[in-house]
Order: C-alpha cells, then structure tokens, then sequence
C-alpha cells in the first residue's frame, strides 16, 4: 500500500471517534490482558464493526500499539523547561500517581506478551518504542544545543534506559511500585550525574 493510500485509509474515522477507540482498547487491556483482547470485544465496547477495524488497522496488534501511544498523557517532545533535569522531572509532574501505577501494571503485562508475539513486539517497536525514543534524542539534542550536555557524552543515548530500569527494577528488588516521589529522586541520584549535571 502507498503512504497515500494509507493516509486515506486511516482518515475514515474523525479525530475524536478515533481517540474514542484508543480509549476503549486501553479501558479493555487493563481489564482483560492482551491476550484475553479480542477485535470482536473491542467492536461491541466501541458499537464499531470489525471490519472497520480492520480497515483502519492491521489487525489487534497494530490497534493496541496505537491505542497506547495515544493514550499518553503528553510527549516528552512537547516539555521544554530549559534544562535536561527539567523536562525529566515534568514528565514525572505529568503523570498522574494512580494512573502511572495503572500504567506500569499494564506495560508489564504486554511486556510479558510481547516476549511471546511476535507480531505485537515489532507493533510495540514501530509505533510506541521508536516513537519515544526519538522524544528523547529531541530532548538530548535540545540539552546539547544549548550547551547543557557535552556532544559527547556517553551516558547520553542510556537515559531511556536508566529511566525505564529504574522503574522495573524498583517492584523487583523491593516489591512496590516506582511512585512520582521515588522517580524524582532516582532522576537526582542516577541520570542527572550520570550526565554530568550535578
């Protein structure tokens, strides 16, 4: 299929029907698990067709990627405090508690799925990894022109990774979840030195 006639497929529905959808998808994951989705559930809790679903995407995994990534409360590309730290901490400020717990029990269930689908692992990489990881190197760009960070610095293409350790490591290693409070810490102690800013 070209990009045009992608982009015309994907037109169908109007912004807020879509967001509609996004909703429900993710309503349903938090409730049943991937596995347990199916397109014929997401077509009776959104009075949609399966057909239209399916013309607007692939197929489950495609949908729940999508669905996710705009379920997001804000992109990181779209926080600008003026310092790496500050874009780091707003993230945090931008999540809701309940909702980041909500968020982190969902992302370890699919998590779990994706080690087992293919399918919904490259749907996970393509439209909600990849997409976040270029947030970051917006952020880490923006922090090397302004002279912030070093060009060079090699803790600079890990932040991701520092960030998203350290919130699965925290229910392993002491059994509760990464609440805003430890994750505003974690930012101080860990990736702020690790760049070189404190």
């Amino acid at each position: 299929m070209t990009a045009q006639a992608s982009a015309a497929r994907r037109t169908r529905l109007t912004p807020e029907r879509e967001r509609e959808l996004y909703e429900a998808v993710v309503e349903l994951l938090r409730e049943v698990g991937y596995e347990a989705l199916t397109m014929d559930a997401v077509a009776a809790r959104t009075r949609a067709s399966k057909a239209t679903l399916y013309r607007q995407w692939k197929g489950k995994p495609e949908l729940v990627a999508t669905a996710l990534r705009h379920s997001k409360p804000v992109s990181l590309a779209d926080i600008d405090t003026g310092s790496i730290a500050g874009d780091l901490h707003e993230l945090i400020r931008c999540h809701d508690e309940n909702e980041a717990k909500r968020d982190q029990e969902l992302m370890r269930g699919l998590a779990h799925a994706a080690f087992r689908n293919e399918d919904l692992f490259r749907a996970l990489r393509e439209l909600l990894i990849e997409p976040e990881l270029d947030s970051f190197r917006v952020l880490v760009q923006r922090a090397v022109d302004r002279g912030e960070l070093a060009a060079d610095n090699p803790a600079r293409d890990f932040i991701p990774h520092m960030l998203f350790g350290g919130a699965m490591a925290r229910p392993i290693l002491e059994g509760i979840d990464a609440d805003p409070e430890y994750s505003h810490r974690y930012i101080d102690a860990v990736v702020v030195p690790a760049l070189g800013l404190a």
